[in-house]
């Protein structure tokens, strides 16, 4: 059995129902026992991120705003563009729909999870204090849980590895400038391109979190604006199709007629419920753990308000984004052509802004590969200053840089499911923590409500 096949494998045992349940099961009760309470003050959440409530004398590296936009760096982005494209593609329309599902109620396990690192922040070796599902494992549920925190940690150094970001810009630069001037793709030529991008990545996240998120904080809003009104455009000129789609989405969620991958338990349509999970988990990363870590820096001594912050990330990430990119790929027909992943994307731009519109979107692709290849970074120095201390961090970002030429090399394949194994293994812990600590959030939750 060769490598790829293997992790395949290994991706799709994790990836069945006992974690189906704890994600999206445990994030269902979440949404029932807080009574939908943290939805109730979703435009109050945009108010604490205009920086309406901030305090100067509350602990944390970074604003409210900083936070989410580090989160989002590494959310907004690829997930969206190629990851929307592989769940079209191997599940058609579909799969949208359990996006979706997984988009809502991502919602509330956010604000759950961002909550709770704030209010068990803990202390790494050097003093500083830090957060993120590691943190409130050991703080929130005692030291008995410290294996479980280990446990997280290590699989979040290999979730946090850019390979499926480079892997899809790489294939972008490679569809869009090399293919139509007619240079051969090859080994070289991808090595050249990870080459590039090792330099750009090697001068930001040497910097450390506050480099990485003051260039976050301008990048992403900026380049999420122009993807978007790019596919507004798509939308607007094949207006005629979208109410078809949208009836379509709707249908196929439930009858997987375009369903183009291997079967699960509860067969074709049971495998399409994972893929459309398992997509809207790597984009809007619900429940895996990684977002609390940038949102646990925040300068914040309030949990409920950080909760509340992170909230947006999945609203804006699954439920407009991915809404957005999923309809130009099945209005301009896009979906319909034998490619995958970020060309298929590319094939809707092209479609409706001839080959201007690919280099547009390259350029998109290029900010939001590269803003998460940056908080990316950031959210594996802090697993592995957890393991073996702080001053041993800035050792995990030569690994990162080295597996930057990995995703550069190697297929999509290989590179989603490697990623999608350690992301399920992540889901485990912070789960697990975190509907165990529920009832302390939500008493925090109470007395925000009586004191607002």
């Amino acid at each position: 059995m060769n490598i790829e096949k293997l992790i395949s494998e290994i991706s799709s045992f994790v990836w069945g129902y006992p974690l189906l349940i704890i994600l999206i099961g445990g994030g269902f009760y979440l949404l029932v026992i807080s009574k939908f309470k943290p939805f109730r003050y979703f435009f109050h959440a945009i108010d604490i991120i205009r920086g309406k409530f901030n305090d100067k004398h509350s602990d944390g590296e970074i604003s409210h705003f900083q936070a989410l936009t580090t989160a989002l760096s590494a959310t907004v982005g690829m997930g969206n563009i190629a990851g929307v494209a592989v769940a079209i593609s191997i599940g058609g329309p579909g799969a949208i729909f359990w996006m979706w599902i997984s988009g809502i109620i991502g919602m509330s396990t956010k604000f759950f999870t961002a909550s709770l690192a704030v209010m068990y922040r803990g202390v790494d070796s050097q003093g500083n204090k830090q957060g993120g599902p590691m943190y409130f494992i050991v703080n929130g549920l005692g030291d008995k849980w410290f294996p479980l925190a280990i446990f997280f940690s290590f699989c979040g150094m290999v979730g946090a590895l850019p390979v499926f970001n480079v892997n899809q810009l790489t294939q972008a630069v490679n569809d869009i400038i090399l293919v139509p001037n007619g240079v051969q793709i090859s080994l070289f030529s991808n090595f050249i391109i990870g080459m590039i991008l090792i330099i750009i990545t090697s001068i930001v996240i040497l910097g450390g979190l506050k480099r990485i998120s003051r260039v976050s904080a301008k990048l992403v809003p900026f380049m999420v604006g122009v993807y978007m009104i790019m596919v507004l455009v798509i939308l607007v000129i094949h207006y005629d199709k979208i109410p078809n789609y949208i009836y379509l989405i709707f249908y196929d969620a439930f009858h997987a007629d375009y369903y183009d991958g291997n079967s699960a338990l509860g067969g074709v349509l049971g495998a399409l419920i994972i893929l459309g999970i398992r997509r809207g988990a790597f984009s809007n990363e619900a429940g895996i753990g990684m977002a609390p870590m940038a949102h646990g820096a925040a300068k914040t001594n309030n949990p409920i308000k950080e909760g509340l912050v992170a909230m947006l990330g999945p609203a804006i990430d699954t439920l407009l984004v991915c809404t957005l990119t999923a309809l130009a790929i099945l209005v301009t027909d896009a979906w319909k052509l034998d490619v995958d992943g970020v060309s298929l994307t590319a094939a809707a731009f092209e479609s409706s802004f001839s080959f201007y519109g690919n280099y547009i979107l390259l350029i998109c692709v290029f900010v939001f590969s590269i803003s998460s290849l940056f908080s990316y970074s950031y959210y594996g120095t802090k697993c592995l200053s957890f393991i073996i201390g702080a001053k041993n961090k800035k050792k995990y970002n030569y690994i990162y840089i080295i597996s930057i030429m990995l995703g550069a090399t190697t297929s999509l394949s290989m590179m989603i499911n490697l990623i999608d194994t350690f992301f399920a293994l992540m889901a485990i812990p912070t789960m697990i923590a975190t509907l165990i600590l529920a009832p302390k959030v939500l008493e925090k939750l109470n007395n925000y409500e009586i004191k607002k």
